[in-house]
């Protein structure tokens, strides 16, 4: 091992920002649908051994000396984002002839801005660097600084967190209830770095044995979560989740909408099985209505007799208002009840840049740039948001597409509610890992709010996930079908601590590793 690790060390030029960007590519075998946590080892002890080969410049400023570890952590990051979300490319291969040129700008343009966060981190961590534990607990520290950060900044895209590395199960994901994902994040970056320590290092037995000691309270915890009684819950609820698998290039298209929506229609009107009650709920994707209610009322009264006395259907669609002379689009979930009546609606409020709206319209307007990817048209933000309330006097969270991956916003629109819904049209990237990353962060919003969680995607992967993150059923991508399931709603949450305090203690936990490195920086060097 030390042998393997002084090569690594001395590694230079090319090939060590080779290896950097190696480590990282291979850093994405852990997260969904791989799920091998193993590679995790691999990557972040190469990338301790990288750092311990930088050789800081002894003049100049602190920019200067602090290059190459910037440059090590920005080659990692781009080899992790580049082979962890490559499939995004395929949003703009939905009409080619007409946004193929995106390609480039797609596939490498987020990899390319979110390398600079472990950039940063390794550089941050390179300050605190010295022999032994306390360069692990640093580079934790730096990680843990470096997600967060990620969750807001350029309006955030918290995508496969490394923390997400730890939680391939739900034995695994429990956790997460207790320390947020940004004391997910901390923890396993210590964890995966710490076989550097197995290179003839100081402190090796302390920081391995305190390395198996977090793996054994992880994964103990989680089995004692799993096992408890489940929350009382004097309340059910009959669901049905539609999945119609509708082909992107149909979507919007005026000559197949009908049959687009007699689709849907059709499988939201079978019976249920035998012995099986009627649904209570009817839950449809996002943007699963094919045209304008305003332009097709008929529309509403097709499903109002659709409807049985009592159901409610929850889909996804736009909704359309003139402002100030101009059409405005929102992209909505709204709720029709047995009658035909729109009775809530709920906008999007967090869209994404490029795919729902252009970020400097009007700059990128004059180069003739007014969408990148295939759709019906941009969206406005809403301006707020509530709970939809469901058959029963149930209260519902909804969160529309990648609303789900910000645990902020989950925090705040979760807490008055009995449930989360969530609707999605994932069948923009195809049968790649993008879907199953997406599913992932579903399931361990779940675990944080310890609310269940309903899920209809237009193609895959839609389900329903209970309080605890495990998966109650599920239809497979490129399967058009609809599910139903009766589940039992918990009085309350089920979450050990609300979500605020999950991110205080995750807060707390990076002061402690900070600490914890600056006193033992301070006694090797007393040495």
């Amino acid at each position: 091992m030390e042998r393997l690790a002084g090569r690594i060390i001395l590694l230079w030029g090319w090939r060590r920002l080779l290896a950097a960007f190696a480590a990282g590519a291979l850093l994405v075998l852990t997260q969904a649908p791989y799920d091998f946590f193993a590679a995790g080892f691999v990557s972040f002890t190469v990338l301790v051994w990288l750092l311990d080969g930088v050789t800081d410049e002894s003049t100049g400023n602190l920019l200067r000396r602090l290059k190459p570890a910037f440059a090590t952590g920005w080659w990692f990051g781009f080899g992790y984002f580049l082979a962890g979300l490559w499939w995004i490319g395929g949003a703009v291969l939905v009409e080619a002839e007409s946004f193929a040129w995106a390609l480039p700008f797609a596939v490498l343009g987020i990899p390319l801005l979110m390398a600079f966060f472990y950039a940063l981190a390794t550089a941050a961590a390179r300050l605190l660097w010295s022999d032994g534990l306390a360069r692990i607990a640093a580079l934790a520290f730096a990680f843990g600084l470096a997600e967060w950060l990620r969750g807001f900044v350029f309006t955030g895209f918290p995508w496969n967190p490394v923390g997400f590395a730890a939680m391939p199960t739900p034995l695994l994901m429990q956790s997460v209830a207790v320390t947020s994902v940004t004391g997910m994040n901390v923890l396993a970056v210590f964890v995966f770095a710490a076989p550097a320590l197995l290179a003839a290092e100081r402190h090796l037995r302390v920081g391995l044995g305190l390395a198996v000691l977090l793996v054994a309270a992880h994964v103990g915890f989680g089995y004692a979560r799993l096992n408890r009684p489940p929350e009382p819950a004097s309340t059910s609820l009959a669901v049905r989740i539609v999945q119609p698998s509708i082909d992107l290039s149909e979507k919007w298209d005026d000559s197949v909408r009908d049959r687009v929506f007699a689709t849907t229609m059709g499988l939201s009107a079978r019976p249920p099985r035998e012995g099986e009650p009627e649904p209570q709920l009817i839950l449809w994707p996002e943007t699963s209505v094919p045209f304008f209610f305003t332009e097709r009322p008929d529309a509403l009264a097709e499903i109002g007799a659709m409807l049985q006395p009592g159901q409610m259907l929850v889909a996804g669609a736009v909704r359309d208002e003139a402002s100030a002379g101009a059409e405005r689009y929102y992209n909505s979930v709204i709720a029709v009840d047995d009658s035909g009546e729109i009775v809530d609606a709920v906008d999007k409020v967090h869209l994404v840049p490029f795919g729902e709206y252009i970020p400097f319209a009007d700059v990128a307007a004059r180069f003739g740039v007014e969408q990148l990817v295939a759709g019906p048209m941009n969206f406005v933000a809403g301006s707020q948001r509530h709970p939809l309330v469901l058959p029963g006097g149930l209260a519902a969270a909804p969160f529309i597409c990648y609303e789900i991956i910000f645990p902020d916003m989950i925090a705040v629109d979760a807490a008055s509610s009995r449930l989360m819904v969530n609707v999605t049209n994932d069948a923009w990237f195809g049968d790649t890992p993008g879907p199953y990353q997406h599913f992932r962060q579903a399931q361990v919003r779940a675990v944080e709010t310890g609310l269940p969680l309903l899920r209809a995607a237009n193609n895959g992967v839609s389900g329903i996930i209970d309080q605890r993150g495990r998966v109650v059923d599920a239809l497979a991508l490129d399967v058009r079908d609809s599910l139903d399931a009766v589940i039992a709603v918990p009085d309350e949450a089920g979450a050990l601590l609300p979500m605020r305090r999950q991110v205080g203690a995750a807060i707390l936990m990076l002061f402690f590793l900070w600490a914890c490195t600056g006193l033992v920086v301070q006694r090797l060097r007393a040495n």
